[in-house]
């Protein structure tokens, strides 16, 4: 079921009607039945998948839940004769026992995210090995079928397992309402990945009407509808255009092409996000920002903390921190500035942590080696800020640079969607030999005068729907730096005279339905919807 669709809004419209009609102590039922409805239209057996993880991981946490409280009932029953070995030893008793089980659960639904999303791609690889080897066998693809949102409920039920190891949050203890908790209908397909101590709560209990809440959540969908249909799809005319007929086009051309891959996928991916977080908001939930206005971004590690917050928060703290603190990493730093010198040593361990973090950043967004590169990509970046940062310190002081001048800022916040913009050419690219060929094309041609001869107007789009397009990149840009100028641009809006605020709504509205890209052009379903 489409965000973008009738089938949806009747769906939504439908469901807000019901929820609140319920009394407060059964709405996570009807939360958990639209969510189930709103999955199986996708397939009926795919949700084979969604139940296994949450069976999987609900029973783990129970488990974990309960060695947790065997530990701590043995310690309160025998802690004063019990001396500080025997503590340690039932500690490190319970612990193993917790670290079977969590990593089983883990096992089971990773294995079947890796299973089904890269089992042919490991199966492309192994052919051309075999061959080298004058092996001549034909391992047969398999016809795998993806399910829908798989990524984003594994990694959310497996963070509420993994927190539950830790002790940061309880074992829930009613299946049921974990499985709200899963697969929460707005956020499934794409996100954001929720918390269980930020999200569970808001699920399970009761919310009255609320007309302020329920305008501002109807706002937030209005505006991701704007950026999906009049910003992200008319950019994906040119962008499609491009790289799919890389061959006819160079230099400028193509990099303006990847310029607006980054404000397509932007408007995509955010206008989604826009639209869970309204609909959410509507119903009372406030489900975690997912962006914080990324083309104000003045480094590639900032980008990442303002991109996709959920999923960059994710690898933080689930696969960075650690492995860059187990007892692994300790030894090879120790070794590392034996080796290198103790300021180099010691930042070894986090480079090649954050090089495998973004190594599986890049896997996540796709079974394909280009979605790899365009992960270590980033990680390289990401690790030389962290290995430069001293040297940049030491040679903005010696030539008396401003780092709070806005000329400084502005070269930094270009400099850094350069650098984006140039690792999209591979997540975008058919292949990473495309990719290569046309960085070469970029780099090698210079032709400036494509933005003056209207080559620009021969992309896909004509001349008014061409302005039409950077007008509203414009006010996308115009909205961001407000929002990072920290103004608040709903609650303002709400403090104006109702003929003023419907004059936005009509004018928003108008524009969707006036301008927004609709039929065969592009392809309507969110990017992201695929992972």
């Amino acid at each position: 079921m489409n965000f973008i669709s009738f089938e949806f809004m009747f769906f939504i419209v439908a469901t807000f009607v019901v929820y609140f009609a319920t009394p407060h102590k059964y709405q996570w039922l009807v939360l958990l039945v639209a969510s189930y409805i709103f999955y199986l239209f996708a397939g009926v057996e795919i949700a084979i998948f969604l139940v296994l993880a949450t069976v999987v991981t609900f029973t783990a946490g129970l488990l974990i839940g309960k060695a947790n409280d065997a530990y701590a009932q043995r310690i309160d029953d025998g802690g004063e004769v019990l001396s500080r070995e025997q503590m340690k030893l039932y500690k490190d008793s319970a612990t193993r026992q917790k670290k079977r089980i969590l990593n089983a659960a883990l096992l089971v639904i990773f294995g079947v995210l890796v299973f089904l999303k890269y089992t042919n791609f490991f199966i492309e690889n192994i052919d051309p090995l075999l061959k080298l080897l004058s092996i001549n066998v034909d391992i047969p693809r398999l016809g795998l079928l993806l399910p829908l949102g798989i990524s984003f409920y594994t990694f959310q039920s497996g963070g509420y397992l993994i927190d539950v190891y830790r002790g940061k949050i309880k074992p829930d203890t009613n299946l049921a309402k974990y499985a709200l908790f899963v697969s929460f209908f707005p956020q499934i397909i794409q996100g954001p990945i929720s918390r269980y101590d930020q999200l569970a709560q808001q699920l399970y209990q009761g919310h009255d009407f609320d007309y302020t809440r329920v305008k501002f959540g109807l706002q937030l969908i209005l505006f991701g509808i704007f950026k999906k249909l009049v910003i992200a799809d008319r950019a994906a005319i040119i962008v499609n255009t491009v790289f799919d007929h890389y061959t006819q086009y160079q230099g400028f051309t193509i990099l303006f092409a990847a310029m607006l891959y980054c404000v397509q996928i932007y408007g995509d991916f955010s206008g989604g996000i826009d639209i869970a977080r309204g609909v959410a908001e509507v119903l009372g939930i406030q489900l975690a920002p997912n962006f914080m206005q990324p083309f104000f971004a003045t480094s590639v590690s900032d980008f990442w903390r303002r991109w996709h917050i959920s999923l960059s928060s994710w690898m933080r703290d689930y696969i960075f921190y650690p492995l860059s603190i187990s007892h692994s990493f300790a030894r090879l730093g120790k070794a590392a500035r034996k080796f290198f010198g103790n300021d180099l040593g010691k930042m070894v361990p986090g480079f090649l942590a954050m090089q495998i973090t973004f190594f599986v950043v890049g896997a996540w967004h796709g079974a394909n080696w280009k979605y790899i590169v365009y992960g270590v990509y980033n990680g390289f970046f990401i690790s030389s800020e962290l290995l430069l940062e001293p040297y940049f310190q030491r040679w903005k002081k010696r030539f008396k640079l401003n780092s709070k001048a806005f000329s400084w800022r502005l070269y930094q916040i270009l400099g850094t969607f350069f650098i984006i913009s140039i690792g999209r050419y591979f997540s975008r690219a058919e292949s990473i030999k495309v990719a290569i060929k046309m960085l070469r094309k970029t780099f090698f041609v210079f032709n400036p005068w494509v933005f003056l001869d209207g080559s620009m107007y021969k992309l896909g789009l004509d001349l008014s729907n061409f302005n039409l397009l950077l007008i509203v990149i414009g006010l996308l840009l115009l909205i961001d730096l407000l929002h990072e100028k920290r103004l608040r641009l709903r609650l303002k809006l709400s403090e104006q005279n109702i003929l003023f605020r419907w004059s936005i709504y009509m004018c928003a509205i108008f524009a969707v339905l006036v301008f927004g890209i609709y039929g065969s052009q592009v392809q309507i379903a969110f990017i992201y919807r695929g992972f």
